[in-house]
This record gives structure tokens, sequence and C-alpha cells, in this order.
């Protein structure tokens, strides 16, 4: 199964695997899956790193480089994907978030997130 990452999800896999639920770190180390990063966290990161936030303290190069390294799969973001979001229902107010959404709907991937307010989609969203 191909599984896309929400931000948090990323961070706390590549630094702090123990706020992983246990649902969580069993689909990330289920070899049969393969792991998705959006374009659209990285640059979530950078932003929200450089407002001075203390959860997105990470360099997002060395993320992105260490997401490689470790057998995920980039997903950049094309404007297929920016201009389905203006058909997602307004549950979640997060760009970033409702990015993830509309290139998990058109990839055909299930998004991973621990936001319950995300999980709300219909849709390919799993909240674990």
């Amino acid at each position: 199964m191909k599984l896309l990452l929400d931000t948090h999800l990323l961070l706390w896999a590549a630094g702090q695997p123990s706020r992983l639920s246990a649902s969580a770190r069993k689909l990330l180390n289920d070899p049969r899956n393969e792991l998705l990063f959006s374009a659209a966290s990285l640059w979530e990161i950078a932003i929200k790193k450089t407002l001075g936030r203390e959860d997105f303290r990470v360099e997002p190069r060395l993320l992105r480089r260490g997401l490689l390294d470790n057998g995920y799969t980039e997903l950049p973001i094309s404007s297929e994907h920016a201009v389905s979001i203006d058909s997602l229902p307004l549950l979640h107010k997060d760009p970033f978030d409702r990015m993830l959404l509309a290139q998990a709907l058109h990839e055909g991937v299930t998004l991973l997130t621990s936001d319950a307010q995300l999980a709300r989609y219909a849709g390919p969203v799993r909240k674990v």
C-alpha cells in the first residue's frame, strides 16, 4: 500500500519515533508499504522553521535527504493537485494539510495523519 505521511508524522518518524502510535509504527515498518512524503510538507517545515516554531526546528534539507536515504519516495506538487483543492469541503483550513489530501485523492494513495480534524474527510485518509 502507498502511504503519504502528513508533516507531523514525518517529523516524528525522523526524529521522535516514540511519539508515533503503535498502529503508525506498524504501518511504517511493514516492508510491503511504500512510504511517501510530499514537497508540501518540506515547504511547511521550511516556512514554520523560519517563523521560529518550536515544533518545526528540523533542517528541511537534512530531513529530505534522510527520508530519501531511508527509502521514502518524494511526491512533487503538480498543478493538478493545486486545482483540485477547490473541490474539497472546508472541514480543515490548514492549506498544507489540504494539499496533502488533494495529493492523496489525485494519486490514489492513503494519507496517514494524527490530526482528527483532517481525518474527518471522506476518502483515503487514515488516522493513526
